[in-house]
C-alpha cells in the first residue's frame, strides 16, 4: 500500500471541513432520503457508547471497539474482500490506528466483474495489481455519510476523493437520493450500508468493485 494511506488528501479535507463548518451554521431542516439518514449528528457517538446498537453486515454485528480486518472477517457478506485483504498482503496496514473510510464491496459485487478478473488476481504472481484494487477502496481519513453528502452539496453535485492507490473517485447523489461512488472507469457502486463504525476508522458497504485508472 502506498504512503498515502497514512496521509489525509488535503484537498478532500479541505472540502469537508468547510462543509462541516457551514453545516453547523444552519439549523438542521426536515429532509428525505439520503439526507435524512445523515443529518442525524449524534447517531455514531451513540453507536460506540452502546456496542448493542452496533450495525449488522451479512449476519454479523460490526463492533465498534473492533478495527476494519476484525469486523469484515466476521461478514459472511464480505468474505471476498476479506480474502482480497489477505493476498494483497494489507491486512497490518487496515489494522493500523487510521482513521480509513473503506467502501467495501460485498461478495456479489466481485461476481459483477467480468470473467476471469477476480481469478487472475488471486494469483500469487498479481499480488501488486491485488493490492492497487483493493486500495482504491481506501481514503485516508474519517468521511461519515453526512460527511460524504456536504461535501457533494458544496461541490456542485460531485465531491472528489483521492484513494490511497492515488486515483480519484467521484461521489455523488443520484436522482434515487442515494449516494453513489464512480471510479476512474466510470464503474459505479451504489452505498447500501452507511457508517458502519470501526476503531480505526468507518466502512461504506458498496455494491460494485472500485477498479483503479490503469
Amino acid at each position: 500500500m502506498k504512503k498515502s494511506i497514512f496521509v489525509l488528501s488535503a484537498s478532500v479535507l479541505s472540502i469537508v471541513t468547510i462543509a462541516s463548518s457551514q453545516a453547523q451554521q444552519k439549523p438542521e431542516t426536515k429532509t428525505t432520503g439520503i439526507e435524512s439518514t445523515i443529518i442525524k449528528k449524534d447517531s455514531n457517538q451513540d453507536t460506540i457508547k452502546n456496542p448493542a446498537q452496533a450495525k449488522t453486515v451479512g449476519g454479523a454485528q460490526m463492533l465498534p471497539t473492533n478495527d476494519i480486518v476484525q469486523n469484515a472477517s466476521q461478514s459472511k457478506n464480505l468474505t471476498t474482500l476479506v480474502t482480497a485483504i489477505q493476498g494483497a498482503g494489507l491486512v497490518d496496514s487496515l489494522k493500523a490506528a487510521g482513521p480509513f473510510t473503506v467502501f467495501a464491496p460485498t461478495n456479489e459485487a466481485f461476481t459483477k466483474l467480468p470473467e476471469g478478473i477476480l481469478d487472475n488476481l488471486k494469483k500469487p504472481d498479481n499480488k501488486e495489481k491485488l493490492a492497487e484494487v483493493v486500495s482504491n477502496h481506501i481514503v485516508a481519513g474519517k468521511f461519515t455519510s453526512r460527511d460524504l453528502a456536504l461535501a457533494v452539496a458544496r461541490s456542485n453535485g460531485n465531491a472528489t476523493l483521492t484513494t490511497v492507490e492515488g486515483d480519484k473517485i467521484l461521489v455523488s447523489i443520484n436522482a434515487e437520493k442515494n449516494l453513489q461512488i464512480t471510479d476512474s472507469k466510470g464503474n459505479i457502486a451504489l452505498v447500501t450500508m452507511f457508517d458502519v463504525e470501526q476503531s480505526n476508522g468507518i466502512v461504506h458497504v458498496i455494491n460494485n468493485v472500485l477498479l483503479p485508472q490503469e
